[in-house]
């Protein structure tokens, strides 16, 4: 640990055993977000002593759902969960952290230098004015209301790729509610699954949206603009 750390970022025994040969680097990052994090208000202060269970440990172990070489955008990225818990934990995936505010994206490109991430780059700006991402995962964690997560990261996915939406309690009422909006988006699949049984208590919920078909990739930008000639026409 580094000098001043809290001692309340000490990586618990459920860590070491998640990440690795990554722990030391897992730990460094709870310290620049019980530091810097919660200075800039990134994290609040109340979090700090629940880093690991809370936050840390409970984004790791969506790794379980993340194929292999993937390319990965953590939507909405924040203070980098859950893209940079992924990034330190499998490095053989290349993440972008997608955020728009700035003081968020000076928070993100210092974390990824001070712990040498080189798989992880930082991109500012939102996901429905990307254009050239192309992604096979696209993470968000307490973005937005599922329908408005989905308009957003659907069109970023490559076939086969899918939306890992980390949610919580009420996470298979919101799936239910959102079914008939998210297939006309884009043809997929969409189930409610909990991930790290075992190693995290209680387990991590996401809701895993999967594209099924090669269709033209529509632009969010587009699909809103339609939405609003569509709600002038009923005036």
């Amino acid at each position: 640990m580094t000098s001043g750390a809290d001692h309340r970022t000490v990586p618990p025994e459920t860590a070491a055993a998640l990440f690795g040969d990554r722990i030391d680097t897992a730990a460094r990052y709870a310290e620049l977000l019980a530091g810097a994090g919660v200075e800039r208000g990134l994290i609040g202060p109340r979090e700090v002593p629940r880093l690991w269970d809370r936050h840390i440990l409970n984004c790791a172990v969506v790794e379980e759902l993340v194929p292999h070489g993937a390319d990965l955008v953590d939507v909405g990225s924040g203070a980098g969960l859950p893209g940079v818990v992924l990034g330190i934990l499998r490095p053989d995936v290349s993440v972008v952290l997608l955020e728009p505010l700035l003081r968020r994206t000076v928070f993100l490109r210092e974390v990824v230098a001070s712990l040498e991430l080189e798989n992880v780059r930082v991109e500012r700006g939102r996901a429905e004015e990307q254009k050239g991402l192309a992604a096979d995962i696209v993470t968000a964690r307490a973005v937005a209301p599922l329908t408005r997560l989905a308009g957003w990261a659907l069109p970023l996915l490559r076939k086969d790729g899918s939306l890992l939406a980390l949610k919580g309690e009420q996470a298979e009422s919101e799936l239910e509610s959102a079914r008939k909006e998210l297939s006309a988006l884009r043809p997929c699949a969409a189930d409610v699954i909990r991930v790290g049984s075992g190693k995290v208590d209680p387990a991590t919920t996401v809701v895993r949206i999967t594209v099924t078909s090669e269709s033209e990739r529509p632009h969010p930008s587009r699909r809103a603009a339609a939405g609003r000639k569509k709600r002038g026409r009923k005036r």
